[in-house]
């Protein structure tokens, strides 16, 4: 058996936020050790044009913006591993980390910021075009796509919100939902029949995309959709009642919802929602990233389900970092202080 190695911070994700966490916490000289995950970079990789991070008034690409702050974490300390966390145990102190190939490390403080992955169609043409005129995330990059038809998948508050937002730059807006019921909240249903009586937004029930066409040179040049009144078209495409059809589009939107990266966090203390959304203390003050589980820290979009951008994650893995930092330092004064009174005990 090989004795695990320790370090005195693990960062759990290499997207906005982890990294973010990573460049506070190696100027504050704890020797962090960032794991990348499943999804290295996050998914602002899958985003081509990145325009409204604070600091690139040009903008600047996901993938690009992600290896410059993998560049700024490292020039300040942090060591970047690939790897999947497969378990934390709470325990005991230190935390023992285990990734999925059995590498342990033992750790004083770990700030999760393994983010959240956008639910995808899984259809034809969505992984070839992604970030090429398909995307997760209309605040991202709705604007690039001015003056496009556009579709939205999905029926959900999201999806609404996304539709609603995209009115300021599309000629005009699709929501395509594959059943007659809305999942969404009142306040958006009532929204979307704003922009719909507006002619800004035209709803599309029981409808679903079978295919995305296009290529990454020209985007996305038109779809294909399945109609059937009693919802579900796809689960009945040879029905007579079915109908499929080549529908012409410039850009579309999936917003079906996202899952949090928490799987590892399953087995301890970490209080989370019915998604899997970490549950953090808040609040003004310090210690706003704190989970139930002392040492041990969320940021970015596993913790937030509601702004997931680029910056606000960014922040939180500041915030992160700032009070991990906090409690290794009170970490340190106890252990000091625990050793002391050994030191006396035994000479007395």
């Amino acid at each position: 058996m090989t004795e695990a190695t320790h370090r005195r911070l693990i960062i759990a994700g290499t997207g906005i936020a982890g990294l973010s966490a990573a460049i506070y916490a190696g100027r504050a000289n704890n020797d962090p050790l960032v794991i990348e995950g499943s999804e290295p970079g996050g998914q602002l990789t899958l985003t081509t044009d990145v325009a409204n991070y604070p600091g690139f008034p040009d903008g600047i690409s996901g993938p690009e913006l992600v290896q410059q702050m993998k560049e700024q974490a490292t020039s300040f300390g942090a060591e970047i591993e690939h790897g999947v966390i497969e378990t934390i145990d709470d325990s005991s102190r230190p935390f023992v980390v285990t990734l999925q190939d059995g590498t342990e490390y033992t750790a004083d403080a770990i700030i999760a910021a393994s983010g959240a992955s956008a639910r995808t169609l899984d259809i034809p043409g969505e992984d070839e075009l992604i970030g090429y005129g398909v995307s997760t995330c209309a605040t991202c990059d709705g604007a690039f796509f001015r003056g496009e038809e556009m579709i939205v998948v999905g029926g959900g508050d999201a999806a609404m919100e996304e539709a609603s937002f995209l009115t300021k730059f599309a000629s005009k807006v699709y929501l395509v939902h594959r059943r007659e019921e809305f999942r969404a909240e009142q306040y958006w249903i009532d929204r979307l029949h704003e922009h719909v009586e507006d002619d800004e937004i035209e709803v599309m029930k029981n409808t679903e995309l079978l295919e995305i066409h296009g290529s990454p040179d020209e985007g996305v040049s038109h779809v294909t959709i399945a109609q059937n009144e009693s919802g579900h078209p796809s689960e009945n495409l040879d029905g007579p009642e079915t109908t499929t059809t080549e529908f012409d589009v410039g850009a579309v939107f999936i917003a079906i919802g996202h899952t949090p990266n928490t799987e590892y966090l399953e087995d301890t203390g970490v209080e989370m929602d019915a998604e899997g959304y970490i549950s953090t203390h808040g609040g003004d003050g310090g210690g706003q990233t704190k989970t139930d589980v002392s040492g041990l820290f969320g940021a970015g979009d596993v913790v937030d389900y509601h702004y997931q951008q680029a910056a606000t994650a960014g922040g939180m893995g500041v915030k992160a970092a700032l009070d991990a930092d906090a409690y290794l330092e009170q970490h340190a004064t106890e252990q000091s202080e625990r050793e002391s009174a050994r030191t006396i005990g035994s000479e007395q």
